[in-house]
């Protein structure tokens, strides 16, 4: 039976290099998959790129908010279908993809934050917590040692934002990753 995975972390523990391992996999068994990133991630500069921290890139077809996950999008023959930035997702396009696993008995594999520099849930992530089959945390760690599990946001200089659109891509410069114990702490330190 195929299920729809979301994996998921906080920001810089590995997700777009595990995407493109799980690609490699299919790949170099003669399968095909099919690799979605949004739109609105331009962090190598330009659209339709997934790539990780480690250098690593490939193109991929983008989704945005009007984008309907079907049969005709995925495409024939396909053997799993793979999403980067699946935060970004729309509820219903996670229920598209749900769907679309059930109906075509093809998997796949979401890998996205789960929360926001707020610690509030991005909408395709908390549907993705509805309706995944499975969900795997991908771990990575808090400059004090501990699980972290939060972003945090940061201006140019650095400091904390607290407020503000949920979405802004950025990378290392823009985003840190901590674990509850510091989220909280810096929180009530300001």
């Amino acid at each position: 039976m195929s299920k729809l995975w979301f994996r998921y972390s906080a920001m810089g523990a590995g997700k777009s290099i595990h995407l493109l391992q799980v690609a490699n996999n299919y790949e170099s068994n003669s399968k095909r998959v099919a690799l979605f990133t949004a739109l609105i991630d331009n962090r190598s500069g330009e659209a339709g790129v997934i790539e990780s921290r480690l250098g690593v890139k490939r193109r991929a077809e983008t989704f945005d908010v009007d984008t309907v996950f079907d049969a005709r999008l995925v495409g024939p023959s396909v053997s799993c279908i793979l999403v980067d930035e699946a935060q970004f997702l729309t509820p219903d396009q996670v229920r598209q993809l749900h769907r679309l696993v059930h109906d075509l008995g093809v998997p796949a594999i979401c890998y996205g934050l789960r929360s926001d520099f707020r610690g509030e849930p991005f909408p395709g992530s908390a549907m993705l917590l509805t309706c995944a089959d499975a969900i795997e945390e991908l771990r990575r760690t808090c400059a004090c040692d501990r699980k972290a599990t939060m972003n945090m946001r940061l201006d140019a200089a650095g400091n904390r934002v607290r407020e503000g659109e949920q979405v802004q891509v950025g990378g290392d410069e823009s985003y840190r990753a901590v674990c509850p114990s510091c989220f909280y702490l810096e929180w009530e330190a300001e």
